[in-house]
Parts: C-alpha cells; structure tokens; sequence
C-alpha cells in the first residue's frame, strides 16, 4: 500500500503531559512516526491542499488560533509548551478573550495536548498527508492509500484541540471526499479511545456515517463520548454507531462489534472508507486496555478489505513504540491492501 508522509510532522515534540495528576512524559512521540515508517516505508511526500479542506471543517478562529498559540504564550512571558488550566462546561460562549490561558481554555478539552512552537506546522501537513492519500484513491486509482498522519486528529473537533489531536485528518479528508462527489461516506474508528471530535463534527450531518469500536467511555478516555446511546442529533440521528467494549476484549470479543460496524457500512451503501485505525488495541500498549495479538491487525485487514470498496487509512493511536512499526505493518500487510491494486 502507498504510504505518505512528511518529516515536517516530527517536529511537533511536547516534553511533558498532565496525566492522573502528575507530570508524566509526552506519549505521543515523534518517535511513533519514524518506527512505523521504518517498518512500512518508503513514504512519498504530500501534496499541499492549502487550508480550503481544514477550513471547511474547522472553525476559522480556532485554525487562526493554533497558528499563534505557542507565540502569544511566548509573549506573555511563558516558557516551554502552552498547556491550559481553565475550561468552560457550561455556558460556552464565543467571546472575544485575548488573554492566551482563556483562549487555551476555549480551544481545548484537555490537559495533555501542550502547543509547541512547532505544532501547528506538524499538524497542518498531517492534514496534507491524509489529503494526499485521498488523492491516491481518487486521482490514482489506488485501492486503498496510508496517511501516516502525526500528530493524530480523531479528537479534534471543530473548534477544539485534546488527546494529542490538533486537525481531525479523517473528518478533513471525509468531508473533501464528499465534496469531490465520491460518496457515500462512512467513517470507521477502530482506536482504542473514542473519535470524539469525529463524531462531534459530523453528530447532526445525515450524509455521512460514523462508526466506531472503542473502550467503554465509563472506564476510559474520553468518558464524556461515545457511549452506545449516542446515534446522532438532529437531521444525523442514525448516522452515528457507537460500539463500546469492555477493557480486556480480545479479537474473539471484538468480532461481533466489527460485524454490526460492518454491516452498518455496507448498508449505508459505502462507496469511499476512511479508517481511523489506531493501533492501541495491542495488548502491549502502556494507556490502553484491550488485548490484540499482531495477527489480528491482520485480521482486521482482511476484513475490511472485504468491503471491496476504496479505502483511506488515516493512522490515529498507537503508543507501544517498540511493537508499533511491527503491529502497523501487519495492518497493512493483506494481499487486498497491497500497492498498485486498481479500482475497477
């Protein structure tokens, strides 16, 4: 399968995340990107789209505000990455603040996703290498095409940043997919934790379908989303599944939810797949809790595959780095992903 990637997206290195009260090292490490694509490269370059696609899901001043965050901290005195301290839960109004810890507040969720000097640069050819991949796909006539995205964005929403998501890479390249007329659609989210920000974008959108298999938000991040009531809100209600699992699920435990999200999918009558795949399901990795063996990422390839429709895999989580290279390359190992594979 044709990777994409640029080095521009490692430059993005926060030191220190505030995890369960207590300064903890930065798990979303450059280091992520560069196992994985020792494991699956060579990588080409990506194409730059410009900020047409962000902005089409992203609020303007919350992309204006990622591109001078870590400056105004920086002129107000601060060192180091910018981190908030102060969120609004109620009564979230857009108000004009100049302040740099109320804007952090406005545009954040949580405390663990600090604003370097570098991470607006980092994010935004994220959000390039996964529109490029989409041009594999469409323009290419590749079957299916890797975002090597990092940071990753599924918790990104429209107007805010947290778990260690800046640009939602899935919903840009889902939205600019529709917008090339190559739907239905249908966004699949097998992270660990929840796609928040995915689903927040696209709750009310009645076009395009979200799916996601992920840790039961009563035990684990984010908590606030993706509970198996969530369907929709308005003119989208039944365009969202949420198929949470218990910690510990195994591959034997996780089939039956891949087989709803599947057959959601299918009858959706899904002509473009966007898969946010994390691979933080591994029963190795250090923040997460179910219990996949390597083999099952290929497991799940094939599975997908079987969809027989084009596939963009946009990489989300995953932070065992020592196995992540290994366990992401089994991912894309089937036959049915391979590179040079043509849509018929």
């Amino acid at each position: 399968m044709i990777t994409i990637f640029d080095p521009r997206q490692l430059s993005h290195a926060p030191l220190r995340e505030l995890h369960n009260g207590g300064w903890t090292d930065y798990n979303e490490t450059p280091d992520r990107a560069a196992t994985i694509l020792a494991a699956v490269g060579p990588a080409i370059p990506p194409r730059d789209h410009g900020m047409g696609p962000l902005a089409a899901v992203h609020d303007a001043a919350y992309l204006e505000f990622l591109q001078v965050a870590h400056r105004d901290w920086i002129a107000a005195g601060r060192a180091g990455d910018a981190i908030g301290y102060t969120w609004p839960v109620v009564g979230r109004r857009n108000l004009d603040l100049t302040r740099i810890d109320a804007r952090l507040g406005r545009y954040s969720y949580d405390a663990g996703t600090p604003i370097t000097a570098d991470s607006w640069t980092a994010a935004y050819w994220s959000a390039q290498t996964a529109l490029t991949a989409l041009d594999m796909v469409a323009q290419d006539r590749q079957r299916a095409a890797f975002a090597l995205c990092r940071p990753p964005g599924h918790h990104a929403g429209a107007d805010y940043l947290g778990g260690y998501c800046f640009i939602n890479n899935a919903a840009v390249v889902a939205a600019e997919a529709r917008r090339r007329g190559l739907g239905p659609v249908a966004i699949l989210d097998v992270d660990y934790h929840h796609g928040n920000g995915t689903q927040d974008i696209f709750a009310a959108d009645p076009d395009m379908l979200f799916v996601s298999i992920h840790a039961d938000p009563a035990t684990d991040y984010p908590f606030y989303w993706g509970h198996a009531d969530e369907c929709g809100t308005g003119a989208g209600i039944g365009t969202t599944l949420n198929l949470p699992l218990p910690r510990g699920a195994d591959w034997a435990g996780y089939q039956p939810a891949l087989d709803r999200a599947l057959a959601a999918i299918a009858a959706f009558g899904t002509r473009l797949l966007i898969v946010s795949f994390g691979a933080d399901t591994f029963a190795g990795d250090p923040i997460s809790h179910f219990a996949f063996e390597r083999d099952d990422f290929t497991r799940l390839a094939a599975r997908l595959a079987a969809m027989n429709v084009s596939s963009v895999v946009v990489m989300e989580g995953g932070y065992a780095t020592a196995e992540l290279g290994d366990n992401v390359a089994a991912f894309l190992s089937d036959g049915a992903w391979k590179c040079g594979m043509e849509i018929e």
